[in-house]
């Protein structure tokens, strides 16, 4: 009886299939679906290559022009799809390349046996060493570098030249390589990558090490019509399928209580948050909810469509996607609250202050963040708990009777919403948690997925604890960075009945952005404080990108026309050398700006996409715009951020604004946009201004 036939696709397969004419994709994903059903069928053409080192290669026949490269050991079923091209370059990829079980990791590897002299000298760079010249070969070895490529390693000089090396060097060994290049220590290095080892028997059977967890995060095992349907359908969206081995750690594993996952921006923390609501949704069996929530309602969409992607009918059917804010509205519908919920809330606080004639000189924003900061996030909702509430992290000192000048314009505030029959998204999570403590029963939902934790409130956090019910078995899981809190609210989880203690981690490969951009966008973010969620102050940065590229580019003009001529004159220039509109966004602070932009563009032809607080449909042509605040949690291969301005960036404060925590956090809130902003950007990002640029950019600018 012959054995079954198990087919593994590899990441680079997907690649340069992604890249091929529509109709020879069509092929290749026919022919797979019918090697997979008879490798040794009429029209398969499965032979050796001639002059090919590694005789586990062969080739397979697409069509009369193109050929696949197909790995297989002697005596086994599984078949390993390494590559697709012309059949010219599909042979020339092959002879140059081998497909082996490295000993140290237990990985499949990759690699291109003919890059083992030593590389060109860099013309006009200077060094002093190689740059692993301190590095023994063993440890080279542990890090998973082939013994074939060490003349390689050890021939590069310069961090471009590293680089630049990214496709030589198979992608386990290039991660853990970047992180030595970055500056990590090597004994930190060493233990991260043995923390991803399998505990299995390392051995050369390529089928066995196709269940070690560093090699499914180059390949999948198709197990089915449907699932090789699906990937062939979208090849480059990888994340559903390629998960790093510390990212499918954290997405399967059983906790005894809440998880919290850190992770700067484009290190996959959505990703691990909807992988980890399909491997809940798969072990609930019909019992019980998932809740899946965010702050912002722009990613909602987004993660109700990806998830639709890795999940089966029933397991949706098990999670409910929704927007914090939009859940308590509808919830306290539900209840019979009539009041329509508000966040423009600017006039009713001002006329609050002249209702009770307040004498202190203070702007509405004082009035606003105290409310928000220490009535609501202490629930201090009486005059006497307020006068009892802590005020640390506050930056200007009340005596008892200014308190209570302060608590007659918070009664107004109050007075005048019931008036209004509004509410403000603080009182109305006060009031949903009210009335779920009276419900009886099972909480509401098993389990909760918070996706941006760094931007809930204490409130928000409290009424998720609730919703959850008392601490169980894997009840809440939250991803967040607090580099990207862009909206000033701050919550320390053990304060809010939610203990991660022993249950946290961090991820540290960043999958979007280049390095060149990460570290423009970490540092404008010198000297701010950042914390984990929880309290505690973040002192390092072992964030790491795998790609490089330009560095962004910061530009000022002596004009808005002259800042958008130049932006459209490098609009132009992408489009020529291939990149489509649909993956060009550009972006501002002001909505004001942006429709001036929008309209200078127009004028020019060139189609502007905006995009809405639902979602960013790429299936419409144009010119991405949008606001930074309406782009968070999308990617793009270029962006441009215009009007970064002085007084824009950060905006000039009233002239009685005297808190000084108050001017610190707004300073860093703004900084935290222009990250946002950056770390969009996949493959390169502008900066412009016009007239005094942002003090932010002091530095930046090209001599």
């Amino acid at each position: 009886m012959a054995q079954p036939v198990t087919i593994a696709i590899s990441t680079d397969f997907l690649s340069v299939y992604a890249k091929l004419p529509k109709n020879i994709q069509n092929r290749t994903n026919e022919f797979v679906q019918k090697f997979q059903n008879d490798p040794s069928g009429p029209g398969i053409n499965f032979e050796r290559i001639r002059g090919c080192q590694d005789r586990k290669l062969y080739s397979v026949r697409i069509d009369d022009t193109y050929r696949g490269i197909v790995a297989r050991q002697d005596g086994t079923s599984t078949y390993f799809f390494l590559w697709v091209d012309h059949h010219d370059e599909a042979y020339e990829w092959a002879v140059r390349r081998r497909c082996a079980v490295n000993h140290a990791t237990g990985a499949i590897q990759i690699f291109n046996v003919q890059y083992t002299e030593a590389a060109e000298e860099e013309k006009g760079e200077e060094y002093e060493f190689p740059l692993f010249h301190a590095i023994s070969d063993a440890d080279l070895i542990a890090l998973g570098v082939p013994v074939e490529l060490l003349p390689f390693v050890r021939s590069l000089k310069t961090q471009e030249s590293f680089a630049r090396a990214c496709c030589q060097i198979p992608p386990d060994a290039f991660e853990n390589l970047a992180y030595l290049a970055g500056g990590i220590p090597l004994n930190e290095v060493l233990d991260m990558a043995a923390s991803q080892k399998s505990d299995l028997p390392v051995t050369d059977d390529l089928t066995a090490a196709l269940q070690n967890p560093v090699t499914q995060k180059s390949f999948v095992i198709i197990t089915g019509e449907e699932e090789l349907r699906q990937i062939m359908s979208a090849p480059l969206e990888k994340w559903r399928v390629f998960l790093h081995p510390d990212q499918r750690k954290i997405v399967s594993k059983n906790c005894s209580g809440p998880v919290r996952v850190l992770g700067s921006a484009g290190t996959g923390k959505t990703v691990v948050a909807m992988h980890r609501a399909k491997y809940l949704a798969s072990q609930l069996k019909g019992e019980g909810k998932i809740l899946f929530t965010t702050f912002t309602t722009n990613l909602v969409q987004d993660i109700q469509k990806n998830l639709q992607k890795i999940c089966s009918y029933e397991e949706l059917k098990a999670i409910e996607v929704v927007n914090l804010d939009r859940w308590v509205h509808m919830f306290l519908q539900e209840n019979g609250l009539k009041e329509e919920l508000t966040y423009e809330t600017d006039e009713i606080w001002r006329e609050a202050i002249e209702r009770t004639g307040n004498e202190l000189d203070q702007p509405v924003s004082f009035y606003e963040e105290e409310w928000i900061r220490i009535v609501m996030a202490q629930e201090a909702v009486t005059l006497e708990k307020y006068l009892a509430a802590s005020r640390v992290g506050r930056g200007i000192r009340l005596d008892r009777k200014k308190k209570m000048m302060i608590w007659k314009v918070f009664e107004a505030y109050r007075d005048l919403l019931k008036e209004k029959s509004l509410y403000d998204i603080h009182t109305a999570m006060l009031n949903a948690a009210y009335f779920l403590e009276k419900e009886q029963g099972e909480p509401r939902y098993r389990h909760i997925i918070v996706d941006e934790g760094q931007d809930f409130s204490s409130n928000a956090f409290r009424l998720l604890r609730k919703m959850a019910g008392p601490e169980h078995e894997n009840d809440m899981f939250i991803v967040g960075d607090s580099h990207q809190r862009i909206y000033k609210n701050r919550a320390v989880l053990s304060q809010c009945g939610i203990n991660v203690r022993g249950r946290s981690t961090v991820l540290k490969v960043n999958y979007r952005t280049t390095e060149e951009t990460r570290k423009f966008a970490i540092a404008l973010l010198a000297g701010i404080p950042f914390d984990d969620l929880d309290g505690a102050e973040l002192t390092e940065d072992i964030c790491r990108s795998l790609t490089s590229g330009m560095k962004p580019e910061v530009r000022n003009f002596e004009s808005f026309e002259a800042e958008m001529n130049f932006l459209h004159q490098e609009l132009q220039a992408l489009q020529t050398a291939g990149t489509p509109l649909e993956n060009i966004c550009v972006v501002a602070k002001k909505r004001a700006t942006m429709e001036d932009c929008r309209a200078f563009l127009q004028k020019k032809g060139i189609k502007c996409y905006k995009i809405n607080k639902e979602s960013d449909d790429r299936t419409i042509s144009g010119l991405r715009t949008a606001t930074i605040h309406r782009v968070k949690g999308l990617e793009f291969h270029y962006v441009f951020i215009i009007g970064v301005n002085k007084n824009i960036f950060p905006y000039k404060l009233p002239e009685n604004q005297s808190d000084p925590v108050s001017i610190r956090e707004n300073i860093a809130a703004d900084k935290c946009l222009l990250y946002v902003a950056l770390t969009r950007a996949q493959k390169g990002a502008y900066i412009t201004s016009s007239g005094k640029p942002s003090e932010f950019l002091t530095g930046f600018f090209p001599d």
